[in-house]
């Protein structure tokens, strides 16, 4: 189907201004002030009960985070969640219109990470931060009045990687039982040697693009060692035995086959998958759901997995 209208109409500014870029010009940190001058901090946000600011006291750094708590009686289930932003850019600021719907629809305490960022901080410190401090949750579950035996991880693009990878860290660490991964449109598939034929069909024109990808991921990957599983799990990793996922694609995404392929992957391991490719959608969809109502239809879709996994 064509891309969602109110989407086209975004699509056409973000090209015009697109033409201007130079990639070998732009930076982390003119990335990072584009899209901090760029948010509408004048929209209404969504009231949740509770929301407070924390930092976790990891080993060797504290890392801030976002604690939403909704309507009810503690313990409550829990969602720790990963923002996206190509491991480049995105703070607490990028996904906290989400996760207060999450926490409102989903009923669950959501945890919002701000991992640090690469270049400054390139693979594996953001997943390192993303793993300790599920381990921290979990470890001190009373303090957050959640369930330890209903902890859910998600994230979107670079933080739906992440959500995967820490699922497949902590099977492998014997680390905290994990009951769900929220996936959303998950940057998986993003150093296979052949492209997926959505990454030429999307190539350009989509918000993110596949020379916008690869801006990012040469800030984030190291340089050797590309098939490592916990840069991008789809890559000779053992999935059997993962929570049970939701992956979420957009069509006009570059990243919509491998997210698919993933999808696939952890089904033909065994993984209870549910998968859904949103027709007419963009990769960063979600930031839209206030605006457009099928992406709020979707994030609906997701919350009421999230229910399911928490047995709510």
């Amino acid at each position: 189907m064509p891309v969602h209208p109110q989407i086209q109409q975004i699509l056409d500014v973000f090209n015009r201004s697109r033409h201007d870029v130079d990639f070998n010009q732009l930076t982390p940190q003119i990335m990072r002030m584009a899209t901090d001058l760029n948010r509408d901090s004048s929209a209404e946000r969504e009231q949740v009960k509770q929301v407070e600011n924390l930092s976790l006291p990891l080993e060797g750094r504290s890392i801030p985070i976002r604690i939403y708590t909704p309507e009810g009686d503690a313990p409550f289930p829990a969602l720790v969640y990963y923002h996206g932003g190509g491991f480049v850019i995105g703070n607490l600021e990028t996904a906290d219109s989400v996760c207060r719907n999450f926490a409102n629809n989903a009923k669950c305490v959501v945890i919002s990470i701000d991992y640090r960022l690469a270049p400054e901080h390139p693979f594996p410190a953001g997943l390192e931060d993303a793993y300790d401090s599920l381990l921290y949750i979990s470890a001190h579950a009373d303090q957050f009045g959640i369930d330890p035996s209903r902890i859910a991880v998600g994230g979107d693009s670079a933080g739906g990687n992440f959500a995967t990878v820490v699922s497949l860290m902590a099977k492998e660490r014997q680390g905290p039982p994990i009951v769900f991964q929220l996936l959303i449109y998950p940057a998986v598939g993003i150093v296979d040697t052949t492209p997926y034929p959505s990454m030429q069909e999307n190539a350009r024109g989509y918000l993110m693009d596949v020379e916008l990808l690869n801006w990012f991921l040469s800030h984030y990957l190291p340089p050797t060692d590309l098939q490592n599983p916990y840069l991008d799990p789809i890559h000779g990793a053992d999935l059997t035995a993962l929570p049970p996922a939701l992956v979420i694609t957009a069509e006009y995404d570059p990243l919509r086959d491998g997210g698919k392929a993933y999808a696939d992957k952890l089904r033909d391991s065994g993984v209870d998958v549910v998968y859904r490719n949103e027709q007419g959608l963009i990769h960063s969809f979600i930031g839209f759901h206030t605006t457009i109502k099928q992406a709020q239809e979707s994030l609906d879709e997701m919350s009421a997995q999230l229910r399911k996994a928490f047995k709510i």
